[in-house]
């Protein structure tokens, strides 16, 4: 899997300006560990894809897992290590390729990392940390979603049968990047060859904060491995291609009002998904203040 250099130098900016510096941990990150111990895999080793500077790593490490944080942005990992100096050893610079063939962790987290890319690049990233994931592991997911209002100009370049989208950022931070918006149909069916819900997807929308408008819907899901990992499938894809395991990341609002999947739908306009059934904007409820 081949990094492309500008998303490299994206997060490094990212990170030297100041991203997540000061970020509470997610709060999903809780949930996690909770799956984690009841399965008995605090203690064990993990893996998060994306570690960044340590926003959820350090939350996930505190609560008893022994992660190895893996990010594509030096200045990230170099942030970690001056935070959390005794981690030095367990932080690895690169992609989810430079990790030992055949290595798996008891539990794989992914927070705002497998949206960069078109379709077939998110899809093979994915299935590359699925594979990472032993029988009896867990596998944390928080993506992209539909319904997300996008904050920055932008093309869309690609949809797909299920809903899902990928857009080019033609302004703001990621601009000529492509990012991934999920369908839920489209996560339940790169799922379900192996793996059953353990926290069943659910779309938990950020409001913006004043003065900007609209709010940023994402996917959460945990999953326990319960069989083999089909093979990624290769083959062409209809736009350029990249790749980017920097985490916490997508694109999303710094802070904001953080809206729970349990209650009264929210609305909000300029999302740019095709008008289809698939594709009705995810269910959310209300707001969780961080």
């Amino acid at each position: 899997m081949t990094v492309d250099p500008k998303v490299v130098e994206a997060w490094d900016a990212e990170y030297r300006n100041g991203r997540y510096s000061d970020d509470p941990p997610d709060p999903f990150v809780d949930e996690i560990l909770s799956a984690a111990r009841s399965r008995g895999l605090v203690g064990g080793p993990a893996l998060e894809v994306g570690c960044g500077n340590g926003r959820n790593y350090r939350a996930l490490v505190a609560g008893g897992l022994d992660v190895l944080g893996l990010d594509i942005s030096a200045t990230a990992l170099a942030q970690l290590a001056a935070r959390s100096p005794e981690r030095r050893g367990k932080l690895v610079l690169g992609d989810l390729d430079v990790l030992p063939a055949g290595a798996t962790y008891p539990v794989v987290v992914g927070l705002q990392v497998f949206q960069h890319g078109d379709r077939a690049t998110a899809h093979d990233h994915l299935r590359r940390a699925q594979r990472r994931v032993p029988p009896g592991g867990l596998f944390g997911l928080r993506v992209n979603a539909v319904g997300t209002d996008l904050a920055h100009a932008h093309e869309v370049v690609e949809r797909g049968p299920d809903g899902g989208f990928t857009v080019r950022y033609t302004s703001g931070p990621k601009a000529g990047l492509l990012v991934r918006f999920f369908a839920r149909e489209e996560l339940t069916d790169l799922f379900r060859p192996g793996f059953a819900a353990v926290l069943p997807l659910r779309a938990v929308a950020t409001a913006r904060d004043p003065p900007a408008t609209g709010r940023w819907v994402q996917w959460e899901a945990i999953w326990e491995r319960t069989a083999p990992v089909p093979p990624a499938q290769a083959g062409p894809s209809s736009v350029a291609r990249t790749a980017s395991a920097s985490g916490n990341e997508g694109g999303g609002p710094r802070g904001g009002r953080r809206i729970s999947p349990r209650s009264r739908r929210t609305t909000a306009s300029g999302a740019p998904p095709p008008s289809t059934t698939r594709n009705r904007r995810p269910r959310t409820g209300p707001i969780r203040r961080r």
